[in-house]
């Protein structure tokens, strides 16, 4: 009797293997990233330039008023200039975040033709960007003010980083529920536009808001911004004396419902969204 010849059976044969919804994601965001990045610092041949060039001068026209209005004897424990670069930087974080991320679904509509692709994807992606952009213009800040013998070193980096990455937290959560909220009301996004130039003076960027009187301050303290930037402060001026009613565990509350928020309006309006 010969001997059977045995055929690999259909089931044994095996297909390429489904990617996780985790792998599809990542490689969503990793395209979109370097789309992002590509329009974002190559679209423009200035764009590097004005990237950096931008914070520069509006630094250096606070500075200048500064000259006439000597708000650094209202500071305790920490120079005016340095003070005030570590404000500007981590409200632009907040607010470019909020901005960029507003306008995010629109910008990608194109790409919602892919199943693969979430309306919430560009939006945090966008805000990651923004993220290490500024991030690496604030380093070139710090480096330049060392070599300038500017204190711009932080005291307590691990807090200045941590309090760093919460403000970029907050910039996500903002950016992901207004960007719901201006795509399907445009006036949102005007409204926005408009009150983010007064947020800028209420928030404690350019002059302390600890001397203004008791019951106006409770109220300017509802807005987490300013409990991001003075513990921001905190970890770059050791002893640095922060705002009254000044609270981390106030800031976070707010990152974390904003964040889920704004991705539980992603989910509820997602079909809205992209048939806009």
């Amino acid at each position: 009797m010969s001997p059977s010849v045995q055929h690999p059976s259909d089931d044994n044969k095996s297909g390429p293997k489904a990617r996780s919804a985790w792998a599809v994601t990542r490689s969503v965001w990793y395209a979109m990233f370097v789309r992002e990045a590509v329009g974002r610092t190559m679209a423009d041949r200035m764009g590097w330039f004005w990237m950096i060039a931008e914070p520069i001068a509006l630094v250096g026209i606070m500075v200048f008023i500064r000259s006439f209005v000597r708000n650094d004897r209202l500071i305790i424990n920490a120079e005016f200039i340095p003070w005030l670069i570590v404000g500007l930087m981590g409200f632009h974080l907040v607010r470019e975040g909020m901005m960029r991320g507003m306008g995010a679904v629109n910008a990608n509509q194109a790409l919602f033709t892919y199943r693969q692709v979430q309306t919430s994807d560009p939006v945090i992606v966008r805000n990651f960007l923004e993220g290490m952009l500024r991030t690496f213009v604030f380093l070139l800040f710090i480096a330049g003010g060392l070599l300038l013998g500017i204190p711009l070193a932080p005291d307590d980096a691990l807090f200045a980083l941590f309090s760093w990455f919460s403000l970029w937290g907050l910039g996500l959560g903002l950016g992901l529920t207004l960007s719901v909220l201006a795509t399907l009301v445009e006036e949102v996004e005007r409204v926005v536009k408009i009150i983010s130039l007064p947020l800028l003076i209420i928030s404690g960027v350019i002059f302390p808001i600890n001397h203004l009187p008791h019951w106006l301050l409770e109220y300017l303290m509802w807005n987490p911004i300013p409990h991001g930037l003075e513990l921001l402060r905190l970890g770059f001026f050791e002893g640095y004396h922060v705002v009254k009613g000044t609270s981390l565990l106030y800031l976070w509350f707010f990152i974390l419902s904003l964040n889920a928020l704004g991705l539980m309006l992603h989910i509820r309006f997602s079909h809205k969204l992209k048939a806009k």
